[in-house]
């Protein structure tokens, strides 16, 4: 490179990366500096104190709305229902309407159909003739006629036809099934004192059952006293035990029932009753539910009280005693037992 001479006789050098502006070669800090300063500048704007009209704030609460009229009010209600100039029911048009109502129609019919197949597996799964799992079965309960409205209070005077007629019409619907000429034509006679067993046949085949005649009942009957013993002031019961799908009480012995006083002298109870025996005979068990039991008749023990104290408030508990059976539980009064009160007048 060759050297320039200037007017002052001095030479100097061009090198390649000279520039004629003196901006060019303008210290590199300078930038940073005057961005600090508008920082500094912003700060301080944001922590100056507020003016006298930010720091009212009335100026700041919404403005009330004018108060429509009635006639506006209606008149928006009507424009919502239907809107002429969009052509537009209830904030929709047509096509719109007809998009969401197709797609809940789809949405609803699907839900429908999956519920439709989710039943439609479960029942494949049960059986309606036994239940599907049955790892503990209760004992049984047991129950007693006549009761009227679920009251287990029997009060009458043995001289007042009206106060004991209700007991004695119930006692008659509740025997109409036992009639000899019923059963003798819908079921079979049974060998007593053993189980009658019929799980060889298949699951949905019609089983058998086992005769239970109304005059076994005896005096109890209502077919040589049609007033059940009510009109004498010696009452009859009827007690049963709740059936069980495939239970067998008693393992192979029979249940026996016994009555006493639960509340009273026991005098006051006096002289029972058992008709046809104290007992549910084997052969009524197992019970193999409506749908193959179809005629089955549930065993019955009837209970004549011969000698009930007048005027006196007896509370009677009859309970049932087998292998298995369990007639104290405190919390389920009906657990193998129940009770029931006696108010009897001349």
């Amino acid at each position: 490179m060759e050297p320039i001479s200037t007017a002052g006789g001095a030479e100097e050098e061009h090198h390649g990366n000279y520039s004629p502006n003196p901006s060019a070669e303008a210290p590199p800090g300078k930038h940073a500096v005057s961005e600090a300063l508008e920082e500094v500048q912003e700060e301080l704007i944001e922590h100056q104190p507020l003016e006298q009209e930010d720091l009212n704030f009335e100026k700041w609460k919404p403005k009330p709305k004018p108060k429509r009229t009635l006639h506006e009010k209606a008149g928006d209600v009507k424009t919502y229902l239907w809107n002429a100039e969009t052509r537009e029911f209830m904030g929709r048009t047509g096509h719109s309407w007809f998009l969401i109502i197709l797609f809940y129609t789809a949405l609803y019919a699907f839900l429908a159909a999956m519920f439709g197949a989710c039943m439609w597996c479960l029942m494949l799964s049960i059986s309606p003739y036994h239940p599907t799992h049955n790892d503990r079965v209760m004992p049984p309960g047991m129950t007693m006629s006549p009761q009227l409205d679920g009251h287990y209070e029997i009060a009458f005077n043995a001289s007042d036809r009206k106060s004991w007629k209700k007991y004695a019409k119930l006692m008659e619907e509740q025997l109409r099934p036992y009639n000899d000429a019923v059963q003798e034509q819908r079921n079979i006679q049974c060998p007593q004192d053993a189980y009658f067993m019929q799980d060889e046949q298949g699951e949905s085949a019609e089983r058998k059952a086992c005769q239970f005649k109304r005059s076994w009942l005896g005096e109890c009957s209502g077919l040589q006293d049609p007033h059940f013993g009510f009109s004498q002031g010696k009452p009859c019961i009827l007690l049963r035990m709740n059936r069980i799908l495939g239970y067998l009480p008693g393992h192979g012995t029979p249940v026996n029932v016994t009555c006493g006083v639960k509340k009273g002298v026991p005098e006051s109870l006096g002289e029972l009753q058992f008709f046809p025996k104290s007992i549910f005979n084997l052969m009524y068990y197992p019970y193999y539910g409506k749908l193959r039991h179809v005629n089955y008749t549930a065993p019955v023990v009837a209970v004549r009280f011969n000698g009930l104290q007048y005027d006196t408030h007896i509370v009677v508990k009859c309970k049932l005693n087998g292998k298995g059976i369990i007639n104290d539980s405190p919390t389920d009064r009906f657990l193998g037992s129940v009770s029931f009160s006696f108010d009897v007048g001349a």
